[in-house]
């Protein structure tokens, strides 16, 4: 039975991307888009790469008729979401792409974000979407919080790992290396094409980048301790990806081990063979995330990293499978289409 969908904030990165998935998901039907500055426009005179689709025209959200809408894909900037949603439909399933609800402590939320939440009682209600941890719960849920792209990389590589007991918890290093198209679409000088090409250049460090909120939370929850992790991002010239680097204190062979059995029957969590080491391009534009593991010269070091494209199983993909779930669909659906490659 088809899912008549709607996307709210379609004007942004995380909508096209939500837009070009779901072209080919068989039981959904997007009737609504949304762009209040573009609202009026065909979605094609924002992006011209979706021509070919027989789309809505972009709309405000107020305009929106959600009695025909089965689910909605919230891809607004942060910090706009929790007033909009407040403002939905009860009934109504919302997968939220941006970072209000993914950190269930009001506190936390306000650390690292630097103001009140403004609506508590959702933030409590969302369910965490990293997909591959959280099945049962998002299949229940009426609001999903989208993972940040970082955050979910990073847990990609290291939650069986904590889970396991298999590393120095004290001793976690992560190195993040992460395409401009993170920041979204809005100008920033930073992002300039002559700020950006042929430099790479850290950002946030020290602590202050705020996907480590996610990483407190979720690998404090696993520890059973207050966890913190040490985190570097850097920012590259390349348009769409993350790698992360994961500096740690274990047995390789342990490791490898460990990722290999929890992501034996997952569909999109790939561990390349022992010594492989992936890269950013094998899953660019795919809901695929590959993870290697290596050995180190020093007894007791070991370096696995991961890598997807953030705009895919970062958010947009991710966001699709989390809603194939809450609609009652098998996860995979309009989520398989090979990387893009080169």
């Amino acid at each position: 039975m088809p899912h008549n969908i709607a996307i709210l904030g379609a004007s942004g990165y995380t909508g096209a991307e939500l837009v070009r998935l779901i072209a080919t998901h068989p039981t959904f039907r997007i009737k609504a888009l949304t762009g209040d500055r573009k609202a009026g426009q065909p979605m094609s005179s924002v992006f011209p790469h979706l021509r070919h689709m027989d789309l809505p025209d972009l709309a405000r959200i107020e305009d929106i008729d959600f009695s025909q809408i089965d689910l909605a894909f919230c891809a607004l900037p942060h910090a706009t979401s929790q007033a909009v949603i407040a403002e939905l439909p009860d009934t109504l399933k919302v997968v939220d792409l941006s970072a209000d609800f993914r950190l269930r402590d009001a506190e936390a939320y306000a650390k690292w974000y630097g103001k009140a939440h403004a609506a508590l009682e959702l933030q409590r209600e969302a369910v965490y979407g990293l997909t591959e941890f959280y099945r049962d719960e998002i299949r229940a849920a009426r609001l999903v919080a989208g993972t940040g792209c970082n955050a979910a990389t990073g847990q990609f590589a290291l939650r069986p790992l904590i889970s396991a007991g298999v590393i120095d918890l004290d001793h976690i290093i992560m190195d993040l290396k992460a395409a401009s198209s993170g920041a979204g679409r809005s100008l920033k000088e930073h992002l300039l094409s002559a700020e950006l090409s042929e430099n790479i250049k850290g950002y946030s460090v020290g602590g202050t980048h705020r996907h480590l909120g996610e990483f407190d939370q979720e690998f404090s929850a696993i520890a059973g301790r207050d966890l913190r992790v040490q985190l570097t991002p850097h920012l590259i010239p390349a348009t769409r990806g993350i790698v992360m680097t994961c500096y740690l204190h274990g047995d390789a062979g342990t490791v490898f081990g460990v990722l290999s059995r929890a992501y034996a029957d997952e569909p999109f969590i790939e561990v390349l063979p022992m010594g492989e080491i992936p890269q950013m391009k094998d899953v660019r534009a795919s809901n695929f995330c590959h993870i290697g593991v290596a050995g180190d010269r020093i007894p007791g070091r070991v370096t696995v990293i991961a890598t997807l494209d953030n705009l895919t199983k970062g958010s947009s993909g991710q966001a699709i499978q989390n809603a194939n779930l809450m609609l009652g669909e098998d996860e995979t659906l309009g989520l398989m289409a090979a990387p893009v490659y080169p």
